[in-house]
């Protein structure tokens, strides 16, 4: 049945209360899309079927995921999600934001670039401390385009014989070939590390080569993803391969600010200060140490039921984080 009928079929089963055909035309709807390779799509509709079949018995969804009967050599070698955050979500410097739009309108609207023989951008690094976002914007990113997001299990794919890591990365390449993904590599210079590097084994110098040739050969519907919080320590020749390379770095006062406003309006938890304040006394910490720390107020303004007004908590919680275990600390400690 063509998608025009489809949809057709649905509205109809849906006006008239007609629980069967509905049901029917869902499935076929999502099969369709399913079989387009517009996976998150067809995910996004079948988990919308299933919260109405929860509410109505008669909305039993018999739909079955394809591939779901066994799992193929190289899903071992990776953890595949469903992006649930979107680009807008974040807290972003507007000069990355607006980079990131270009990217994803060019993949968006990567057939008109055929036509004139462009190929959209589809390899992006991520540098920066950690914390500070990179793994929220390669899953922002797969959000946006409505592909999955494949993230490299890094102790899957290296190995101790020779040859055996460069062998796992072709498959994971071979296997990430098959569909529209956002393909992630987190702490990218476990892989990328410089080959002029006295230190390292002539294996993993052939790692980075094969890894080279692999990343030229991945079409511009697979979008690669590298994060690095030491990007000083990548080849120059992975450089080469990334057409958008972006630094992440912690974030300014403002931008906790926005963030410490967001997180007390989601979790619906007025913290009693000011986010300015809380901002001013939290700088220098990253996205997710901020993220912790909110939390850890969130948590118990829950529990002593001070959800309207949590300052004695937030207050507290400040000053013991003066006095929280860090690296630095520990350095001192050392001393």
């Amino acid at each position: 049945m063509a998608q025009a009928d489809t949809l057709v079929a649905l509205v109809k089963a849906a006006s008239t209360g007609d629980h069967t055909t509905f049901q029917k035309s869902a499935e076929a709807l999502i099969q369709e899309e399913r079989g387009k390779g517009h996976r998150i799509l067809a995910d996004r509709l079948e988990k919308a079927l299933q919260s109405v079949s929860r509410q109505a018995p008669l909305f039993q969804s018999q739909v079955v995921r394809q591939g779901s009967a066994g799992s193929s050599p190289q899903k071992d070698l990776i953890v595949e999600t469903t992006p649930e955050r979107s680009l807008d979500s974040l807290v972003l410097a507007n000069n990355i934001r607006e980079q990131i739009q270009e990217f994803i309108e060019e993949q968006h609207r990567s057939e008109l670039l055929h036509a004139h023989g462009l190929s959209p951008r589809h390899r992006i690094l991520l540098a920066g401390p950690p914390g500070n976002g990179k793994t929220s914007v390669a899953e922002a990113l797969a959000f946006e385009l409505m592909v999955p997001l494949i993230a490299v299990r890094y102790e899957s794919i290296i190995g101790s014989f020779l040859g055996e890591t460069a062998g796992r990365l072709r498959a994971l390449i071979d296997y990430a070939k098959t569909r529209r993904c956002v393909l992630f590599f987190d702490e990218f210079e476990t892989l990328g590390k410089e080959r002029g590097d006295t230190h390292e084994t002539g294996e993993i110098k052939r790692v980075v080569s094969s890894l080279l040739l692999q990343l030229d050969e991945l079409p511009d519907y697979v979008v690669v993803v590298a994060a690095s919080n030491h990007a000083e320590l990548l080849d120059r020749a992975v450089w080469r391969r990334f057409q958008m390379r972006l630094e992440l770095p912690r974030p300014t006062r403002s931008q906790l600010t926005a963030y410490i406003t967001a997180i007390s309006e989601r979790c619906n938890v007025k913290f009693g200060l000011a986010a300015e304040t809380m901002a001013k006394r939290l700088l220098g910490l990253s996205f997710a140490e901020v993220e912790e720390f909110c939390l850890g107020v969130v948590r118990r303004a829950v529990l002593d039921q001070k959800v309207d007004d949590a300052r004695m908590i937030s207050t507290s919680r400040l000053d013991q984080w003066k006095t929280r275990l860090s690296p630095k600390n520990q350095e001192r400690s050392d001393e």
